[in-house]
C-alpha cells in the first residue's frame, strides 16, 4: 500500500563514499579503452555508450495542466508546451549488427526550461535518459566499473562470436523469464528480446530531485499506434540495421504518444537512493502523468537532423536544473565520464558539441 506523503528532498538522503573520485577516475580510462578502440575502427567518435541510434525524432512535451502540489515541480510547475528530441538507442558503445540484441534506450532533451541550473550545465536544455527496464545492472560505481570493464575487453570482438553469444544468451534470458527472474546482466551482454523500441516503457533507473521531492521518471507508450508494437520482436537476419530501417518505417505513417510519469518516493526503506538495483514497486510508489511527448510522423533518419542531434548534440543527466538533480553513487559517477566522453568525440571528430534553443 503507497503511502500518502512523499518524501521530502534533503541532502541527506544521499551517501558519499570515500572512494567516488578514484571510481570516476578509472571509469574515465575504461570509456577511453572503449574510445580509442572504436574511433580508430570508425576513424569517427563514437558515444562510449549507446553509440548506435536506431531514430531520431522531433516533437512537443506538453506539461500537465492543474497538477496537484507535489507533481507540479521542476519543468512541471506551470503548464505549456516543449520542443523535444528523442534518440533512441542499444547500450553497447560500439556500432553492432541488430542481429546481436541489447536493451533499448531514449534519450531526451527538452528546449528551452527555466531554472537554476545544475553546475557546469551549458544551455537551457533539460535531459532524460532512459532505458527499457526498472533496474540498474550494478548497485554501485566500482560494481559499475567492473561491467565496463568487462564490455571494455569485448569492443572490437568478431561480431560473428558476439552474434552466437547473443542467440544462446536470448535463449538463456527467456528460460529464466518463464520462472519469473529477469537478469539485467544477461540482457546487457546480449541476451535481450529483440523488440521494437517504438512499443517499449522506458524507466530513469536511477532517482532524481523532483523539486521538493524524490522520484524516477518512466516514459510509457500510450498511442494505439505505439501500444500495437508493444513486446514485437524485430527479425534482424541479414538486415544489420533492422532496428532503424523499421522504425524509420514505421514512423512514417504513425503518431506516438508517450506518457512522461514520474514515481515519488514514499519511504526511503523501500525506495532507496543509494541502490538502483532495488525495483521502486508500483504499488508501493505509483507512477503518475505530468506530461506527455508527441511526435507525429516525420522521417525519422532525416539526414539533418541525424547530423544536428547524433553528431552535434550529447545527452547527460547532469544536463539540466537544479530542481532535477540527479542523486545516488552511480548518478554522481556518471557526471565527468558523460563530459569525457563528449569532449573526446567533440575533439576527434573537430565537430563542436553545443545546447540547442527553439528561440534560436
Amino acid at each position: 500500500m503507497a503511502s500518502s506523503t512523499p518524501v521530502r528532498f534533503s541532502p541527506s538522503v544521499e551517501e558519499i563514499m570515500p572512494d567516488e573520485r578514484e571510481t570516476i577516475e578509472e571509469l574515465n580510462k575504461a570509456f577511453d579503452e572503449i574510445l580509442e578502440t572504436t574511433s580508430k575502427d570508425y576513424g569517427h567518435a563514437v558515444r562510449s555508450v549507446h553509440a548506435k541510434a536506431h531514430g531520431i525524432l522531433e516533437g512537443t512535451l506538453r506539461i500537465g495542466e492543474n497538477l496537484p502540489p507535489e507533481l507540479a515541480q521542476g519543468i512541471f510547475a506551470k503548464p505549456g508546451e516543449h520542443k523535444v528530441y528523442l534518440r533512441i538507442s542499444t547500450n553497447a558503445g560500439d556500432i553492432l549488427e541488430d542481429a546481436i540484441s541489447l536493451p533499448r534506450g531514449v534519450s531526451i532533451k527538452v528546449l528551452d526550461v527555466e531554472g537554476e541550473r545544475l553546475p557546469d550545465a551549458e544551455g537551457t536544455t533539460q535531459d532524460f535518459i532512459m532505458v527499457n527496464g526498472p533496474v540498474f545492472q550494478a548497485k554501485t560505481a566500482d560494481k559499475f566499473l567492473g561491467n565496463l570493464k568487462l564490455l571494455a575487453k569485448t569492443t572490437d570482438v568478431a561480431e560473428g562470436g558476439k552474434k552466437v553469444m547473443s542467440s544462446v544468451l536470448r535463449g538463456v534470458n527467456t528460460a529464466l523469464s518463464a520462472v519469473g527472474i529477469e537478469s539485467t546482466v544477461v540482457q546487457s551482454l546480449g541476451g535481450a528480446p529483440n523488440v521494437d523500441p517504438l512499443g517499449e516503457t522506458y524507466y530513469s533507473v536511477t532517482p532524481f530531485r523532483f523539486g521538493d521531492y524524490i522520484a524516477k521518471f518512466s516514459l510509457k507508450p500510450v498511442s494505439p499506434d505505439l501500444t500495437a508494437l508493444s513486446g514485437k520482436e524485430i527479425d534482424a537476419s541479414g538486415r544489420p540495421d533492422a532496428i532503424r530501417e523499421t522504425v524509420q518505417e514505421e514512423m512514417k505513417g504513425i503518431v506516438g504518444v508517450w506518457e512522461f510519469r514520474v514515481q515519488l518516493c514514499r519511504d526511503l526503506e523501500k525506495q532507496p537512493v543509494e541502490d538502483p538495483t532495488v525495483e521502486w514497486k508500483e504499488d508501493e510508489a505509483p507512477f503518475q502523468t505530468v506530461g506527455t511527448i508527441t511526435v507525429g510522423h516525420q522521417d525519422s533518419w532525416d539526414p539533418q537532423r541525424v547530423q544536428k542531434v547524433d553528431e552535434e548534440m550529447r545527452f547527460s543527466i547532469w544536463t539540466g536544473i537544479t530542481a532535477h538533480q540527479p542523486l545516488g553513487n552511480i548518478n554522481r559517477a556518471r557526471k565527468d565520464p558523460y563530459r569525457h566522453s563528449a569532449n573526446f568525440r567533440q575533439r576527434f571528430n573537430g565537430c563542436p558539441i553545443h545546447e540547442p534553443s527553439a528561440r534560436a
